[in-house]
């Protein structure tokens, strides 16, 4: 008589994990290596107004930043106050600062150098137009103000 065998269920091997590291140690390589560090520490406070016509800058290491807002530190006031770079500056340190940081940049770019301002919603308006005379003041004629995109012109509306 023959004998009738059950065949046994075929098991998976055990997955590999010995090219784990090196992908995990690859992975860990490109981030570090594509990931930029926050080069500036904001001294002010900064929510930035909604706007439903953004478009991106195209350059943004030909990008200058100037920030406007209430200083985080309560014992300097609670009125906006101007950030250069890591410190907080007058309206009258603009123009010398704009002009040494395009200098800074390839003489063959200058042309392209744009000067972006980051204000708080908050920020009186008189404190921009003082500003922007002074980019005046230092032929730096490209501007562009930062702004977080709105849903629509309808819920821009609804917020102020």
């Amino acid at each position: 008589m023959a004998l009738i065998k059950k065949k046994k269920k075929a098991e998976t091997p055990p997955l590999s994990t010995a090219s784990l590291p090196d992908i995990v140690f690859m992975l860990l390589f490109f981030f570090m290596v594509t990931t930029t560090m926050r080069e500036v520490t904001l001294l002010v406070k900064l929510k930035k107004p909604q706007a439903t016509e953004i478009q991106k800058l195209e350059r943004k290491d030909l990008t200058t930043y100037i920030y406007v807002g209430a200083p985080k530190n309560a014992e300097l006031g609670s009125e906006p106050r101007i950030q250069l770079a890591d410190q907080l500056a007058s309206v009258g340190d603009v123009q010398q600062w704009v002009i040494l940081q395009r200098e800074s940049i390839n003489e063959a770019e200058r042309t392209k150098f744009t000067v972006s301002i980051k204000a708080d919603v908050d920020a009186k308006m008189g404190l921009i137009s003082d500003i922007k005379q002074e980019l005046r003041k230092a032929q730096s004629l490209k501007l562009s103000y930062s702004a977080n995109p709105a849903a629509s012109a309808e819920e821009l509306y609804k917020a102020y």
